[in-house]
């Protein structure tokens, strides 16, 4: 049996060199050489996984180019293929081909033998791979049309338009809507919506900030699936004509999920649409936001500052509260008062006073603010300025000696300072306590296992003020692959536009100057817009020419 840095060299992912200097730290390290040379990141664990196969004299698998055999896939249950990291990927006669990052694990080759009735034969794919392929391919979609028509031919003793405390845990309704939010978590959907048709229900997830229909189910289930979401966010299941908002929390492999919910009456029935809020949004660093290092440092004389007003623009879902949280991060100390006012409150941070608004007991935005000023904050982190006295109220705050934070809806930066004037700020206020406007966009990302280099057409690259017919720029454009599910994108990056308020532009607001003149004023003083902010992301191979016009107008 060869040796496994020999493979490694004869592989050419390794030198001689490197891999005298592994097998020193190794025996310093007391581990194996393949651990060894991953932690140093001589290798990845991808190429240490399928040298191992090649030791052992087995076939690597890269299980994002394979073409997977659905009927392969389905031939086992999910929970077989979660509890062993295992995913049957072919059939071959008798023979069914499975992906394992542990062939050795004998348990797994005899639960599948038996359960398929098949000879197996085990196949070494990296563990991270075969995660990724298990949540794509063992999707809920065919246990979802089975309970679609378990739902409907259910003894009627039921009334699905009264379903309240009586639906048990294991009811085809309850696993239903289970199935819907794992599916939409596994899929890394960031809303789930639930829509009433006139003869069906339209399920459909944003995904990386586009909608994707992913089930249309039958028009006999919908009120007991609205019924059921109801009970689980703590929504009054008789009300049915004005809209609610609630909140409900799931598990998903041993971890917490929050989603907010909102209802919506419509003319075939209420629409539900789900929010599921990443936790983990609550601790990110500003750094973790892809801010470019001189926006960032023009954004950090901001929020440094004990005083003034900082504003997040931008349309709904573009991340406002993302970035809100993550500055709050960097301002918050043991030794400062922070407080929040929400609508609602979608991230718990400990540490931190967090308010929930509540309009019916007379806790509005403004109301909460002018009780929480009397509570010696140093930090005011409003979720949204909506009205002239929400925003008067935190103008004056940030006036006398505190740092208020909050969002605004414009479509750029500049428009801002005219957006609070309009709301009868005085103008003069309105330059003396905002102190920098960041306005942003979300663009979906461009897979990394399957984008493709290209050099662009001068009139592609014309719109970003590229003019050298001679030099063109090498950009890279999506493709899709399996990792992806064919749309060339995974994931998402903010685009920004950062404009500290400077002498010139207070002068301006004073004037009542209009968002164009501002705006000229802010490019000169060194603002680069949302497109040029774009367009640096888009040559750094980040994303497309094709993505950034479609959320940059």
């Amino acid at each position: 049996m060869k040796q496994l840095g020999t493979i490694l060299m004869e592989d050419g992912v390794l030198t001689e060199e490197q891999l005298l200097d592994a097998i020193d730290e190794q025996r310093e390290r007391g581990q194996s050489l393949g651990r060894t040379l991953v932690e140093l990141g001589l290798i990845s664990e991808g190429q240490l996984v399928r040298a191992l196969a090649s030791q052992v004299g087995m076939d690597f698998v890269e299980l994002t180019d394979f073409p997977v055999d659905r009927a392969a896939v389905a031939m086992v249950p999910d929970t077989v293929c979660r509890r062993h990291a295992a995913l049957p990927i072919q059939i071959d006669g008798d023979i069914l081909k499975i992906a394992m990052s542990n062939p050795g694990n004998v348990v797994a080759v005899d639960d599948i033998r038996t359960i398929t009735r098949m000879q197996v034969l085990p196949v070494v794919a990296a563990h991270d791979d075969v995660l990724t392929a298990i949540d794509r391919y063992c999707r809920s979609d065919a246990e979802l049309n089975e309970l679609q028509g378990a739902i409907t031919d259910e003894d009627e003793a039921v009334d699905l338009n009264n379903m309240g405390s009586v639906i048990e845990d294991d009811a085809p309704i309850v696993r239903f809507v289970n199935l819907l939010i794992t599916q939409a978590i596994q899929d890394r959907a960031s809303d789930i919506h639930i829509e009433p048709a006139e003869k069906d229900v339209l399920v459909r997830y944003r995904i990386d900030g586009v909608l994707h229909e992913m089930q249309r189910a039958p028009k006999a289930i919908q009120n007991g699936v609205i019924s059921r979401i109801k009970i689980m966010a703590d929504i009054d299941i008789a009300e049915r004509r004005k809209p609610q908002d609630g909140r409900l929390s799931v598990n998903h492999n041993g971890k917490k999920v929050d989603l907010r919910v909102a209802t919506l009456p419509t003319v075939w029935g209420e629409k539900i649409v789900m929010r599921i809020l990443d936790n983990s949004t609550a601790s990110m660093d500003l750094m973790d936001l892809g801010i470019r290092e001189d926006n960032l440092e023009m954004y950090k004389q901001s929020y440094q500052k004990p005083y003034g007003m900082i504003l997040v623009t931008g349309p709904t879902g573009s991340g406002k509260s993302t970035t809100l949280y993550a500055t709050l991060n960097q301002v918050a100390r043991p030794e400062i008062n922070v407080i929040t006012v929400e609508d609602p409150v979608e991230y718990r941070i400990p540490g931190i006073n967090q308010v929930q608004v509540n309009p019916k007991a007379g806790l509005t935005f403004a109301a909460a603010l002018r009780s929480i000023l009397r509570a010696d904050p140093d930090v005011v982190l409003l979720g949204e300025i909506r009205d002239g006295e929400t925003a008067q109220i935190a103008i004056e705050a940030a006036l006398t000696g505190h740092l208020v934070l909050s969002t605004l809806h414009t479509n750029d930066a500049p428009s801002a300072i005219t957006r609070l004037i309009e709301m009868d700020i005085e103008p003069f206020l309105v330059g003396s306590a905002v102190d920098c406007v960041v306005a942003q966009r979300l663009a979906r990302r461009l897979c990394s296992n399957c984008k493709e280099e290209y050099t662009p057409s001068l009139p592609e690259v014309e719109r970003f003020g590229w003019t050298d017919a001679e030099h063109l720029p090498t950009l890279w454009r999506p493709t899709g692959c399996a990792r992806c599910s064919h749309t060339g994108y995974r994931g998402r990056l903010a685009l920004h536009e950062i404009m500290p308020v400077s002498e010139e532009i207070e002068r301006l607001a004073v004037a009542r100057a209009s968002s164009a003149e501002i705006a000229r004023a802010a490019k000169d003083a060194g603002m680069e817009v949302l497109l040029s902010d774009g367009w640096v992301k888009a040559q750094q191979g980040l994303t497309s020419t094709e993505e950034l016009l479609r959320v940059v107008k």
